[in-house]
């Protein structure tokens, strides 16, 4: 009995020794090596990354619900694609536009009055945010006082319950609605009724665009009594995703090259409406 269980015990060893081997070269392949590379370390910081500009992409920080994934689980989801996609958009900004923009990502949150400083924020998946009543009373009033909130990368069904949990407390009485193709959003500076789903990195392990059960791309919004955009839902698609991979051969161009449209169409609306 004790050879048999040796024996037992030293297959066991092979088969995890193996899988190990496995995955170590399944990760080390060519097409796949790049979208293990995001935690290189702190990126550098620009040398105008003080420059006094017209605008700056400010992202917000908020809690998570259950924690989020266990690979964001320490740092909280709002810290997805961060720097990198940040960096990496703004870039796109300043080619693409004339808007002064600062190079350096800034981070907010709705424990600071430091959030009205800022006219246009981002909040990445929030289908894993969970609001307190005071934070959802904060985010209220800085969208009502003339604030615009872009939300990205969260998909399915799961994800948008939490994602309208915390939403309607911000605002309980105004329904989330689809964006019209006529909207201005839409044209402001691109024309976009040709619009498809843009996919994160998960479609290079799945060969899907979608996640979970995300198969249709919306674009939604919340409005004000102006009918203004004060809160633009991207929901079924992973445009930071885009943004950070877009220096990426392997990352199609088509995916990219929308994803910074919409991103810069939201910016000018949200400054000029």
């Amino acid at each position: 009995m004790g050879i048999r269980s040796g024996m037992g015990s030293l297959i066991a060893l092979f088969v995890l020794l193996g899988a190990g081997y496995a995955f170590q070269q399944q990760i080390h392949q060519p097409r796949q090596r790049m979208f293990f590379e995001e935690d290189e370390g702190p990126l550098p910081i620009p040398p105008d990354a003080n420059e006094k500009t017209e605008f700056i992409f400010a992202r917000l920080r908020y809690p998570s619900f259950r924690g989020g994934p266990l690979s964001w689980a320490m740092r909280g989801n709002w810290t997805v694609d961060y720097p990198k996609a940040d960096r990496q958009f703004v870039q796109g900004v300043r080619r693409l536009s004339r808007i002064h923009t600062r190079s350096v990502e800034h981070v907010v949150d709705l424990e600071s009055d430091d959030l009205f400083n800022y006219p246009w924020i981002y909040v990445v998946e929030p289908g894993h945010w969970d609001l307190p009543d005071h934070q959802a009373r904060k985010l209220r009033e800085y969208l009502l006082r003339g604030g615009f909130l872009m939300t990205d990368d969260f998909h399915g069904t799961f994800e948008w319950q939490i994602f309208t949990a915390s939403m309607s407390r911000v605002f309980p009485d105004r329904p989330i609605v689809d964006i019209e193709n006529s909207d201005p959003i839409f044209h402001v500076l691109y024309d976009l009724d040709e619009r498809f789903q843009v996919p994160g990195i998960i479609r290079f392990y799945t060969g899907r665009d979608w996640e979970y059960d995300g198969v249709e791309p919306k674009w939604r919004a919340i409005y004000d009594d102006q009918g203004r955009i004060m809160v633009a839902i991207c929901h079924n698609m992973d445009l930071g995703d885009a943004w950070e991979w877009a220096d990426a051969p392997e990352y199609p161009e088509r995916f990219a090259s929308l994803a910074y449209r919409i991103g810069i169409n939201y910016i000018i609306y949200a400054m000029t409406h």
